[in-house]
């Protein structure tokens, strides 16, 4: 797996277009990291093997870090510039990520050409009454401070900009109309700033 992992990483760092990984990559990689860490815990610590195998480990993870970075910038620059998903270069973890990113951009076109156009834009949203009150108040600002529950990749925020990635307990500003979604979904709180 290391050789694996290897080559998809140089690949990925060498060349500007997305690279394919088989559908099961990060579970065997997952598997393969989590293999090291068993087998050196019943290891003696004194031992080369162990040394060895945490120098395999921390490069593997590195490297696993470094591709997964310039996987997901590529990624973020390809659906933006094609409204499509590379399905056929992707693990199976990434096409589920991808797909609200893709509808969510979709949608967004479309409402920036209606509006450009001069048509009324119609967005639809499903109504949720579980929405905190606090955010439909602060609907009317221009942003709001949120705090996140979960981690998630970057978004492309109402005002075209780009926000994150975060990870849970960061906070951030970040427009109304993206706040407001990301507490729907229970991905964020909303954050009194006085």
């Amino acid at each position: 797996m290391y050789n694996e992992l290897y080559a998809a990483w140089r690949k990925e760092i060498e060349e500007a277009p997305l690279g394919g990984l088989p559908p099961d990559f990060y579970v065997r990689t997952a598997d393969y990291l989590r293999n090291i860490i068993e087998e050196n815990k019943i290891l003696d610590k004194k031992t080369i093997k162990v040394n060895l195998l945490d120098h395999e480990a921390q490069n593997a993870r590195w490297m696993l870090e470094e591709l997964l970075k310039a996987r997901y910038k590529k990624l973020v620059k390809t659906i933006t510039q094609s409204h499509k998903l590379p399905s056929n270069l992707l693990t199976v973890e990434e096409a589920k990520m991808c797909e609200s990113f893709i509808a969510f951009t979709d949608a967004y076109q479309k409402f920036s050409n209606d509006l450009k156009q001069g048509e009324t834009a119609k967005v639809e949203t499903k109504v949720d009454t579980k929405v905190d009150a606090k955010v439909e108040a602060e609907v009317s600002h221009k942003r709001v401070v949120l705090r996140f529950a979960k981690s998630i990749p970057a978004i492309i925020g109402a005002d075209m900009k780009l926000y994150g990635p975060f990870v849970a307990e960061d906070v951030a500003s970040l427009p109304a109309e993206n706040a407001k979604m990301l507490v729907k979904q229970g991905l964020a709180v909303s954050v009194e700033v006085s």
